[in-house]
């Protein structure tokens, strides 16, 4: 079962970090993975990345005409792909060794349509005090609370997701109308969307394999407050216009709430009466803080949708 991992990138600035991607790809301890490699709109940057990579056996490379953005690159990817199999990863990320070896196995097992993993932090920045691992999905890594082990979920995170490539076509790939701010709009969540209709159109979700692993990188600006109680709202505000594009997406979000008020905010109470500290009240706080960003986006969608 061949694999394709598509890598996108853009900013001349995010090199190294693209090359410690592309990197870790080609050091997989699976043998049969192509890496795709597109460059959105910058014929600088392909040259770079041809001289460096263009000589090498199992790597495509394509440079848009122009910036498309991250969807319709991965689109463009997929096109050129050979493989079985199609995986995604950013710029910012770094797969495991054996990343690719388990959604193998996860297909191989489970019949699976679409394999996603765990998404871990790299604190590039150092890890901030106040943020709640509950809300870690904020910074692009897997939250306390996402899943119990292995199973079905709706979907993973855009940086570890992967799809059998004749699905993926199938279902016409990623909504590229979806992602990234658009005026004073910022609409997010294109996995999540084809990840519904795959649920709609073959009645299955997403296999998660929470062994399955890359490390996204956290830079100092995601740790911001301001930074992410942006993203906060604008995750509510998706999640509205979610349930008016996609009716049958899933009730996750709900499900998350409902852990954070059954089990986080309860067994937080605890720990912070038997051992005290600012860390852990500043932990507290956001969690209520965040989840009043997010109902407010959600209000502000359930608005303008």
């Amino acid at each position: 079962m061949q694999v394709s991992v598509v890598l996108c990138t853009y900013s001349p600035d995010m090199y190294d970090h693209f090359r410690e991607a592309a990197e870790s790809v080609l050091e997989q301890s699976y043998d049969d993975v192509e890496l795709v490699i597109v460059v959105d709109g910058d014929e600088d940057l392909y040259a770079r990345v041809r001289d460096d990579y263009g000589d090498l056996e199992d790597v495509v490379l394509h440079c848009n005409d122009e910036n498309v953005g991250l969807l319709e690159s991965r689109n463009t990817g997929t096109e050129l792909a050979s493989g079985d199999i199609v995986a995604f990863i950013d710029d910012d990320a770094v797969t495991d060794e054996y990343w690719v070896r388990e959604l193998v196995e996860s297909y191989e097992e489970r019949g699976a349509l679409a394999v996603g993993g765990k998404m871990t932090p790299e604190w590039v920045a150092g890890k901030p005090d106040f943020l709640p691992a509950e809300f870690y999905w904020l910074i692009g890594v897997t939250h306390r609370g996402f899943a119990n082990g292995p199973g079905y979920v709706r979907n993973t995170f855009g940086s570890n997701i992967s799809f059998r490539r004749d699905v993926f076509r199938e279902l016409d790939g990623f909504d590229t109308d979806i992602g990234g701010r658009k005026g004073e709009v910022n609409l997010q969540g294109g996995e999540t969307e084809l990840c519904a209709r795959l649920a709609i159109e073959y009645g299955e979700h997403v296999w998660y394999n929470p062994d399955a692993i890359v490390a996204h990188k956290v830079f100092d600006y995601r740790t911001d407050p301001t930074w992410l109680l942006d993203r906060a709202f604008w995750q509510g505000y998706s999640k509205r216009a979610m349930e008016t594009l996609v009716p049958d997406a899933g009730d996750e979000e709900s499900e998350f709430l409902r852990h954070l008020i059954s089990r986080s905010v309860p067994a937080r109470t605890t720990n912070f009466a038997r051992d005290p500290s600012p860390p852990r009240a500043q932990q507290f706080v956001m969690l209520f803080v965040f989840t009043f960003a997010v109902g407010a986006g959600y209000l502000y969608g359930s608005v303008k949708w």
